[in-house]
């Protein structure tokens, strides 16, 4: 028995629907149907598939669900691909969208090889990733919590005279207000609660990474990184758990098409049009190296903070970091001086930064 079939799945919280192509065959793709979205009745799928088959490759779209379903079947022994989304073709005038819709076509793709697999990671960086991702949501809701309570002293007419906010003469200067009506100075008190809690919170899931770190099987790519200006330990986290090992990649050009950092094209005959860059791959990681890469508006020097950062580096390492920060630095004073907008030239320098820290991951010994 040499028949392969290709699995296609449409994964929901409750339910999974299966549909069925078989390889070589002209047959349209079959429903099998739907069942529990869990291992036992997926299990009992397969079970009635290996008697019928010699193999069988399985394939269902990247979503919230995450990779158990994944990690179950390889562990299994059979293949599975976790299939990106937005690669998958769709045609222009097909306005009919469901579940077995959805199943069929990802069957017939498969079998046709026509879908992206995207990078599953393992349950360690997927762990890490977790926290990363747990601290980005803590800076967003305190940069909202920071808003609500400017509002509020915008809406009574209260300025600070002072330079800098959120230091701790700033909130010393808020607990001497007093405001007229009692119900006020509750909601006052409740949204400087607010941003300290949320300050709070950071620092807590900051000390947590710091402290997980070097358990991690990417510690060691993590201390390199941090090399290069601008790349902090949480950036450097959030890089590897969103991006994983770097070595993947073959070349930094796979590096910065995956991080969305190269410029769209529509062209066509003699007519050549780039655009913005494409945005597509893991924005996370985009965010954390566009943030890095303001760091290289200023002159090239070793701070007393990247001396501490690199005493630890090999040389080689550290070559390829003072490397990145001559040409990264000349390049953004050149862009500027085009008249470039300042937003244009810091995605440049982040495009171009990935491929240095690529180039120190190289230096070290692939990571298994």
């Amino acid at each position: 028995m040499n028949t392969v079939k290709f699995i296609g799945m449409d994964v929901h919280k409750n339910s999974i629907t299966i549909a069925i192509a078989e390889e070589g065959s002209r047959d349209p793709v079959r429903v099998y149907g739907a069942i529990n979205n869990d291992f036992e009745a997926l299990d009992k799928f397969c079970r009635k598939m290996v008697s019928t088959a010699s193999e069988l490759h399985f394939v269902y779209e990247a979503g919230p669900c995450g990779y158990g379903i994944h990690r179950h079947l390889t562990g299994k022994g059979f293949s599975c691909m976790v299939a990106a989304p937005s690669m998958i073709p769709k045609k222009s005038g097909d306005r009919i969208k469901n579940d077995t819709r959805d199943a069929k076509t990802l069957a017939r793709l498969h079998r046709a090889g026509e879908l992206t697999a995207i990078y599953v990671p393992d349950t360690q960086d997927e762990a890490m990733r977790d926290l990363s991702r747990a601290r980005e949501d803590a800076v967003v809701a305190g940069r909202k919590a920071k808003q609500r309570l400017n509002a509020f002293l915008l809406r009574h007419g209260i300025t600070y005279s002072g330079k800098t906010k959120w230091s701790k003469a700033y909130f010393n200067w808020l607990s001497d207000i007093a405001m007229p009506h009692p119900a006020q100075q509750i909601a006052f008190q409740e949204y400087i609660d607010a941003v300290h809690e949320s300050l709070d919170r950071i620092e807590r899931l900051t000390e947590q990474i710091r402290q997980m770190v070097p358990a991690w099987r990417l510690a060691d790519v993590v201390e390199a990184l941090q090399a290069a200006r601008g790349v902090s330990l949480i950036v450097a986290v959030t890089l590897l758990s969103e991006i994983g090992d770097l070595n993947r990649f073959q070349h930094p050009r796979q590096l910065m098409a995956y991080l969305g950092l190269v410029p769209s094209e529509h062209s066509s005959g003699g007519s050549i049009k780039r655009g913005g860059i494409t945005k597509t791959g893991n924005s996370h990681a985009r965010r954390a190296l566009i943030e890095a890469a303001w760091a290289y508006r200023m002159q090239p020097r070793v701070s007393r903070v990247l001396i501490k950062r690199q005493e630890n580096l090999s040389d080689p390492v550290r070559q390829v970091a003072w490397k990145a920060q001559l040409r990264l630095c000349a390049k953004y004073r050149r862009i500027m001086a085009k008249g470039k907008p300042k937003q244009v030239v810091i995605t440049a320098i982040a495009r171009e930064l990935s491929a240095f820290l690529w180039a120190i991951a190289k230096q070290l010994q692939p990571v298994t």
